[in-house]
């Protein structure tokens, strides 16, 4: 069985949001990071060189394949903020229609800008993730 490629690394979170060229993108990055703050109670860590994420949790699913991943997480990619949610939050359609502009992928909401979302339904979203995941 292949193991998993992103584990919790030693990086720096202010180092790397910080290290952000473009300046909306970084400012959206750290307002990210403190609402995801607020609303985890847990501190953000580095996991590989590009997300940060919030909590840990152990899987474990039925084919056997378990390991550890965080509760939430985000990455802010040239493109758009991904956001690591549970899939059931995203999926979530009475939550999505007042949330905003976005897209979504299995685990992950897509946003351009902050400024595209309702922040206290984002917000709202973040939190449902959080307790619907086993720590």
């Amino acid at each position: 069985m292949a193991e998993l490629k992103t584990k919790p690394s030693d990086l720096s979170v202010e180092g790397f949001l910080n290290s952000i060229d473009d300046k909306a993108r970084r400012r959206d990055a750290l307002s990210l990071l403190d609402i995801m703050q607020q609303v985890t109670g847990t501190k953000p860590k580095m996991w590989g060189n590009s997300i940060v994420g919030f909590g840990k949790r152990h899987y474990r699913y039925a084919s056997g394949r378990e390991g550890d991943w965080f509760l939430v997480g985000f990455s802010p990619r040239k493109a758009n903020l991904t956001l690591y949610l549970s899939y059931a939050d995203i999926q979530n359609e009475a939550l999505r229609q007042k949330l905003g502009k976005h897209k979504t992928g299995k685990g992950c909401l897509y946003i351009k800008q902050l400024a595209d979302v309702d922040l206290s339904i984002l917000r709202e979203i973040i939190g449902q993730s959080v307790k619907k995941l086993p720590a």
